[in-house]
Formats: C-alpha cells, sequence, structure tokens
C-alpha cells in the first residue's frame, strides 16, 4: 500500500486521515481528495504559494486559474459580490452538486489564485468526505487530479500515477460516483451561460434559471 494514500471512505474511521490533510492544507502542502465528479488536487485557497504549486503540479500556468471548492452554500456571499438572482437560484438548487458558478470574487480577499481577472469559479461538491474536509479548512482552491492533457482522475491510485511526490496526502475514497466533470456556468455577465456542459444538463439548469448555450 502506497503510505501517502490514506483510505477516507468511512465516518467511523476516517478521522486521523482528515486530521492529516487539514494539517497538509495549513502547512501549504497539496492533498487529494474525492468528490462527485473525479477527484481533484487541492491546496489553501488563501495560500499563494500553494496554489502555484497546484498549478505547478498539474502543468498548468496562472492562466488557467483553478476552481475553489467550498463547504457551505452560505460562504458563496463570503467569496463573492454581485451575484445574480439567477445564479443563486442555480446554486440552491443544485449545491451541494456538478455545478460551478464564475462569479465576481470580493475584491477584498487575500488570494492570488492566478489571472481570475476578478472572478471565481465556486463549487460545492456533493461528497461527505470532501464535505467533512472542507467543514475544516475552509475555502480550497481544487482542480481535477490529473496532469495537463491527461484523463481526470476516478481514483486515488490513479491521481498517484499521474501526480505522484508533489502531492502530501492523497484521500481514497474508493472510485468517484459521477465521473463526470462539473457544469461550468458564467453568472458575471448580464446574462447567465454555459461555458462547459457537465454533470447537470442545460435543460436541469434552464428549469431553475434563464440560461444561454455555450457559444461556439
Amino acid at each position: 500500500m502506497n503510505e501517502r494514500i490514506t483510505p477516507a471512505s468511512d465516518p467511523s474511521t476516517w478521522g486521523p486521515a482528515i486530521d492529516e490533510a487539514v494539517n497538509v492544507v495549513s502547512r501549504g502542502g497539496l492533498i487529494v481528495l474525492p468528490t462527485d465528479t473525479v477527484y481533484g488536487v487541492g491546496a489553501d485557497a488563501f495560500t499563494p504559494p500553494a496554489v502555484q504549486a497546484l498549478l505547478d503540479a498539474k502543468g498548468r500556468g496562472r492562466h488557467m486559474p483553478p476552481p475553489v471548492l467550498i463547504g457551505d452554500v452560505a460562504t458563496l456571499d463570503g467569496l463573492a459580490i454581485d451575484v445574480p438572482v439567477g445564479a443563486r437560484a442555480l446554486a440552491t438548487q443544485f449545491w451541494p452538486g456538478g455545478l460551478t458558478l464564475i462569479v465576481r470574487a470580493q475584491p477584498s480577499l487575500a488570494w492570488d489564485l492566478g489571472e481570475t481577472n476578478g472572478t471565481v469559479a465556486l463549487r460545492m461538491p456533493d461528497h461527505p468526505t470532501a464535505l467533512a474536509l472542507l467543514k475544516r479548512t475552509g475555502p480550497l482552491a481544487v482542480s481535477s487530479a490529473n496532469t495537463t492533457g491527461n484523463p481526470a482522475a476516478v481514483n486515488a491510485q490513479d491521481a498517484y500515477e499521474q501526480l505522484g511526490d508533489a502531492v502530501a496526502l492523497y484521500l481514497d475514497a474508493g472510485e468517484a460516483p459521477g465521473q463526470v466533470a462539473s457544469s461550468i456556468v458564467d453568472a458575471t455577465g448580464d446574462t447567465l451561460r454555459l461555458v462547459r456542459a457537465g454533470a447537470v444538463t442545460l435543460d436541469e439548469l434552464r428549469q431553475i434559471a434563464d440560461v444561454e448555450e455555450p457559444t461556439t
């Protein structure tokens, strides 16, 4: 068994694994965590060197800033401003779940996620291990656990084979249940626009709010 990969699927026994993950994050290290879509590689969203280490591990530049995972819908208002009514309705309906919202970031926040142009992509995952961790760590910068150009990892071993020793701890909760990336809706303009189709379909989104199709 790889010593970096730690079982974290059973709430009755995952305490030490969550504790260690919290410690790694607080030290500015990287972790891999399960979500309801695919596995993600995460870092403290408010520690710029940790976010840079995340981008380096994936082989991504600052022009591709990572999304931020949150553990509570109410955190949306702590991280974003001018959230449209439609976007708030989508969050209420689909969080926790496979929907990422691009919103305008609070300008006072002391973070550096990359070249965001004042925006941030937020999601609340529907996975017990991830939520247990997020309630301890606060917002995490999290991107799919893979190197750029390769498929997203759907289990901890797959993530390790791609990211290796760049990540201090891998939380193993078995196969990711969804194995489909989240849908992304841009809520920073005058209208809501689907940027990437994924776990939540356009039809499902449109049952809640007026969402435009992706531009080609």
